[in-house]
């Protein structure tokens, strides 16, 4: 069936308690942003702390700090307890994040797994060799490990300062390649950095871990219980010599994403309501258990720890070891020092031509099969930002120098992240400069996108509003009685009318457990439908989102011109139910569970769904659609 209606009214503002439905990539990438500014501080500190009075700075980062328990324990100085302790918790959030685009990102159609691996291993490797080749025949070659890794918070926060303009899908493709990078990085720093090996301890660690993935397999979800053993196993890590921060990264990677499914938000509804009726202690629990367990482990854990980490845990890392006395005579011994200069070419020029080159070498020899979701001038943007190493350098730096050498590593990581922000700026200036039709090329790409949408748009059946051919399609899942879906409808209305070249499609989600009447209406819509009418019962429903009982139905039907009588008979043989139940069939395939949710062209559009940010997210669609045709 299909019905086409202009619409009669313009919504001349924007929404009011707009919400945003929130994909925990893009809570990553904010908190990321967010956190840059910290971490520059936290360095900027550490440096001035250091060349004010580096005696005290010193001091304090080698305070030894012991805990015991009875003759046994572990005695570690500040700066040990934060590169070797608190960052584990840094590195558990790396592990889930990677977990999460694996489950439910851009990794979960697995065929493209093969770009970002090539393009962060790559990545890593021409970095490493360009640092071999400075420091050939040189005592400091065993430090190469310090001119490899990403640090990822740095680097999509200054891609964000610098790149403004770049779309969002440069950062979800930098995310994924970094993500690469801090696992292969991981698995360098417990192979080639690790010191005093102890096969027993090992053992233990493995034997630990290993009771920790059958106890998760049993279905026990007690936190504290996980507390234990990743205290074991990172005690036991310690004293084998191997770095401990693995622990975080090897927890994280088996903390499986899913998203909320209907029925697990429809039990917690139910809880929730048994509780409203009997508020005790018991019900409480209850209701906050089910709450819980509708949401993964990998998200609610990273709200809990990625904000930890990245306004606390990475700073105060930063703090404990930027701090480097900077003087004239250290000025020109570094940059003279291969050390220094191996990092920096390393990052500057490494960083960019593995990435970029690996990319293009991937498309080249697929056919075109496999390429960057995003065009080239964001590609060669994401890999001039990923020059910051800072997180990961500085942890591998601290283990493979001392002394003077340190210092020299350390301010030549310093001086790859600025000059790697000033290059990506320099790239985001010059695709700037392009004419609008080559820039949308260059930034947006013309990889296909993955479709979110399960089940495809078909005109002859779904209720459509604008021209059918439109380059950009809407979906919206929708409830008539949900206030969210009634404050989306004016933008809604008044997209349309700011677009002509847009299709809108309205399908059903009527969430029952919450709202009583939203069956009821979206039956009386498509009772409506039977006499030609459904856009005009649609507005009006969503008009009237208080009013939904039989009687407002009726006198609805009446103001329309409709035959009530047959709407009558219509809505007690429950004649739209078989297609409303398609619609929340198909919902529940492409994985909404709440609304309004929208997708554009096949893609689920997430954020706000105000009037700025729907037409950005449709001027973005129709120009990726304008040059695919």
């Amino acid at each position: 069936m299909t019905e086409s209606r202009e619409p009669t009214t313009v919504f001349a503002g924007t929404t009011t308690g707009v919400r945003r439905f929130e994909t925990p990539l893009r809570e990553f990438l904010r908190t990321e942003t967010g956190s840059a500014a910290i971490l520059l501080a936290a360095t900027l500190a550490a440096i001035a702390w250091a060349n004010i009075d580096l005696h005290s700075y010193e001091r304090l980062w080698d305070t030894r700090l012991s805990i015991s328990l009875g003759d046994r324990g572990v005695s570690l100085d500040l700066r040990h307890w934060v590169n070797s302790g608190l960052m584990t918790f840094f590195f558990l959030v790396v592990g889930m994040e990677a977990r999460r685009e694996f489950d439910m990102g851009e990794l979960r159609d697995r065929r493209r797994l093969l770009l970002p691996v090539v393009a962060g291993v790559a990545g890593m490797l021409v970095p490493i060799v360009i640092y071999l080749l400075v420091n050939a025949g040189r005592p400091s070659i065993h430090g190469w490990g310090a001119a490899m890794s990403t640090d990822t918070a740095f680097a999509l926060g200054m891609l964000a300062l610098v790149a403004a303009r770049f779309p969002a899908r440069a950062h979800t493709y930098m995310l994924t390649v970094t993500v690469v990078d801090d696992l292969v990085a991981l698995g360098v720093i417990a192979v080639f950095y690790s010191e005093h090996f102890n096969p027993p301890a090992l053992l233990v660690a493995i034997v630990v871990f290993a009771a920790m993935v059958v106890v998760k397999r049993a279905g026990v979800r007690h936190g504290l219980v996980y507390v234990v053993f990743g205290v074991a196993a990172w005690v036991a890590l310690l004293l084998s010599g191997v770095e401990p921060v693995v622990v975080g990264l090897a927890f994280g990677l088996l903390t499986y994403a899913s998203p909320a499914s209907r029925d697990a938000l429809e039990r917690a509804s139910d809880l929730f309501r048994l509780f409203r009726e009997q508020p005790t202690a018991q019900l409480a629990r209850s209701a906050s258990a089910g709450v819980a367990k509708a949401i993964s482990p990998n998200h609610r854990l990273l709200q809990l720890y990625h904000p930890w980490t990245s306004y606390l845990i990475v700073p105060l890392f930063a703090l404990s070891n930027a701090g480097i006395p900077i003087n004239g005579e250290f000025l020109g011994r570094a940059f003279t020092s291969p050390i220094t200069l191996g990092i920096m070419i390393a990052y500057v020029l490494g960083k960019p031509i593995g990435i970029v080159g690996s990319s293009w070498l991937v498309t080249r020899f697929s056919g075109g099969r496999v390429r960057p979701p995003v065009g080239w001038a964001a590609v060669t943007g994401g890999g001039t930002i990923a020059g910051i190493g800072f997180t990961v350098s500085l942890l591998i730096a601290t283990l493979a120098f001392t002394g003077s050498q340190l210092e020299e590593a350390k301010f030549g990581i310093l001086a790859a992240a600025l000059c790697a922000s000033l290059l990506t700026w320099i790239v985001g200036r010059v695709t700037a400069m392009l004419p609008p039709k080559v820039k949308a090329r260059a930034l947006l790409g013309t990889a296909e996108s993955i479709i979110d949408l399960a089940v495809p748009v078909e005109p002859e059946r779904d209720h459509l509003r604008g021209p059918q051919e439109a380059p950009v399609t809407i979906v919206e899942y929708g409830d008539f009685e949900c206030p969210y879906c009634g404050q989306a409808e004016p933008v809604v209305r008044e997209l349309l009318a700011g677009f002509s070249e847009i299709r809108y499609v309205w399908r059903h989600l009527p969430l029952h457990d919450v709202h009583p009447s939203a069956q009821l209406a979206a039956e009386a819509s498509e009772a409506a439908a039977e006499q030609g009418a459904f856009w005009e019962m649609h507005d009006t429903l969503l008009d009237h989102q208080g009013e939904l009982m039989v009687p407002h139905l009726l006198a609805y039907a009446e103001d329309l011109g409709l035959d009530v009588g047959r709407f009558r008979q219509d809505l007690d043989t429950h004649i739209g139910a078989a297609r409303i139940a398609e619609d929340i069939n198909s919902a529940d395939l492409s994985g909404v569970s709440g609304t309004p949710t929208f997708f554009i062209n096949g893609r689920r559009h997430h954020g706000a769904y105000d009037i700025d940010t729907l037409s950005a997210a449709v001027r973005a669609a129709g120009a990726r659609a304008a040059f695919l045709s």
